[in-house]
């Protein structure tokens, strides 16, 4: 069984205002439109929302229309502990998990489906594309070299795992939980890590440019 963890309890600062995954799109919540693409996937079958403390309740009540087991708890101070406390309340007869920013609301079922057969596969998986703009370095405001884009990768969600694996690299790394994305910790423990192709459409909102991007693309469907 494959179960989607979303962690929601981020703050959004740099959007400002209303948290991202609360904003409306299209008539409803970031939070709704994101999880409900999980709910329509005929693999997954449940799914774990960690939402800020003080929105439990408003959580779940936006929520409620999906048809699949959704379960809504806290989440923590940094979004490696949402991600701890999301995987440790997934049900022990589920085998795989995937981790999906709340904020990626354009997420393919082509990328989620292509995400669980990866991990099938060799254990654990992420979604991504190959950077294709120029890379330079700067420093003091001024470039100093070009950096080659050969083998560079821009990462996205769903990133899948292995529950057990994904259980391991957590229990080991639990002194140091600061990760910029779960890969991070399969690095850590030595564990390959399956590229998938990603969405130029699954981008993450968190610019007040991206959530412009966002509305559109969602007037255009």
């Amino acid at each position: 069984m494959v179960a989607a963890v979303i962690p929601a309890a981020g703050q959004g600062s740099r959007l400002g205002g209303l948290p991202k995954q609360m904003r409306l799109l299209g008539g409803a919540p970031v939070l709704f439109r994101t999880t409900s693409i999980f709910d329509r996937h005929p693999a997954i079958s449940s799914i774990v929302v960690v939402a800020q403390p003080d929105a439990l309740e408003t959580t779940r009540e936006i929520l409620k229309p999906l048809s699949k087991p959704c379960s809504v708890l806290a989440g923590g101070a940094t979004r490696q502990e949402s991600v701890m406390a999301g995987v440790a309340a997934v049900k022990e007869d589920v085998s795989i998990v995937l981790i999906h920013d709340v904020a990626r609301p354009f997420v393919s079922a082509r990328v989620i489906s292509d995400v669980i057969e990866a991990v099938g596969n060799t254990g654990a998986a992420a979604a991504a594309l190959p950077i294709q703009d120029t890379v330079r370095y700067g420093n003091e405001g001024l470039f100093t070299k070009t950096a080659s884009r050969d083998g560079l990768y821009a990462m996205q969600t769903p990133q899948g795992f292995r529950r057990s694996l994904l259980i391991k690299a957590m229990h080991q790394d639990s002194g140091n939980l600061w990760a910029t994305d779960d890969v991070a910790l399969m690095q850590r423990i030595g564990q390959p890590v399956r590229i998938v192709e990603g969405d130029p459409r699954n981008m993450k909102i968190t610019t007040q440019s991206d959530w412009e991007w966002a509305k559109n693309i969602w007037t255009q469907r």
